[in-house]
């Protein structure tokens, strides 16, 4: 939170609150996700608005914002700092109702709002963390019983829905019948959040949306339908001249097979996840490798390629964890090389040494 962090007037709350708070880049593009036709939204309900990340990225975007917090001390403080951010056109219900909860809110709320915002707690009265929907705070699977006074469905036109990154997006949408799409959201290669933006009218084949936002370089982004992955073609080959290894969005999104079907590649093997081809595809959406060799998954063999006997190594669809074989192949970690344990699609077990690519432009 550099905008934050540089604000000697801002006033922050215990660690752990700072700890559950999205960051600046994450509350950026869920605030994109407000005006997909490019209309601006009127109103957006923060109903568990924390540290008010997230409701001062939605200000930005939306006419008004109004941020709800059931902890009345975590709530003054986002009244004290979100307007010294920018954030002028917040509404603090607490104010006049202090540590008012979302479920009481939205009973009282008579909207509509354009779009409610939920992240819910994920800690349970321990303290430790949970990720299924019904062991968070609020639990939005209550929203969806018939007698429940507070459904979403009469208050506003959708929902946007937080997660943790370990969440099971199949079971969420079983369990939620108007998930629309889902966005699962990685900053530098590591998956932060799944978001699940509901619709009344949601239909049947939701899009999956996957974005790595990156400090250096273009951001990733791809998107396809479920029905997409499950009849997408695949072919599957020995490692040609380039590797590619998809960034965690994808493979948390279950991306597996279309991205070779669209971009043209093979896959090493049905449980493998990594792709190759002859010719290099410049914007795959992850890493992208030169491959030098294969061998055996043995001491002697690898070490022969590494002569000063270190590399960075990553296991796929392999038996044995990193470290386990990083030290049964005595090599130290670091240097030029990337080495790949996978399992071919012959069912053997391959050492893939490989380097970053030299792009071709770059040749001439």
């Amino acid at each position: 939170m550099p905008n934050w962090y540089a604000n000697p007037e801002l006033v922050f709350p215990p660690a752990l609150s700072v700890e559950q708070a999205s960051s600046e880049r994450t509350a950026a593009y869920k605030a994109s996700l407000l005006n997909p036709g490019g209309a601006k939204p009127a109103l957006v309900v923060d109903l568990t608005g924390g540290m008010g990340v997230d409701a001062l990225a939605f200000s930005q975007q939306a006419d008004r914002v109004i941020y709800v917090e059931q902890q009345t001390d975590l709530a003054e403080l986002a009244a004290h700092n979100l307007p010294k951010l920018g954030g002028t056109n917040i509404d603090f219900p607490h104010q006049t109702e202090p540590g008012i909860p979302a479920d009481r809110f939205l009973a009282q709320f008579t909207g509509p709002a354009d779009w409610l915002y939920l992240d819910p707690a994920r800690r349970d009265r321990q303290g430790g963390k949970v990720v299924r929907l019904e062991d968070c705070e609020p639990n939005v699977l209550d929203w969806y019983r018939p007698t429940h006074p507070t459904g979403w469905r009469q208050k506003a036109t959708s929902v946007l829905l937080k997660t943790s990154p370990l969440i099971d997006i199949e079971t969420v949408m079983r369990q939620l019948p108007d998930v629309a799409a889902v966005h699962v959201v990685s900053v530098d290669n590591e998956c932060k959040e799944v978001l699940f933006v509901l619709t009344a009218n949601a239909g049947p084949d939701v899009t999956l949306q996957t974005v790595n936002l990156r400090s250096t370089g273009a951001d990733e982004f791809f998107a396809f339908r479920r029905t997409e992955e499950r009849t997408a073609e695949v072919s599957f080959h020995d490692p040609m001249r380039y590797l590619y290894e998809p960034n965690p969005s994808l493979l948390k999104a279950g991306a597996f097979r279309i991205v070779a079907e669209r971009l043209g590649l093979c896959k090493l093997a049905p449980n493998s996840h990594l792709y190759t081809s002859n010719e290099l595809v410049p914007d795959f959406p992850g890493r992208s490798f030169e491959v030098l060799g294969s061998c055996k998954p043995d001491r002697k063999e690898v070490q022969s390629f590494l002569p000063e006997h270190k590399a960075n190594l990553s296991v796929r669809n392999f038996p044995e964890a990193t470290e386990t074989l990083r030290k049964k192949l005595g090599i130290a970690t670091g240097g030029d090389l990337y080495l790949f344990a996978t399992t071919l699609f012959d069912n053997k077990k391959r050492i893939l040494i490989t380097r970053k690519p030299i792009h071709p432009s770059l040749l001439s």
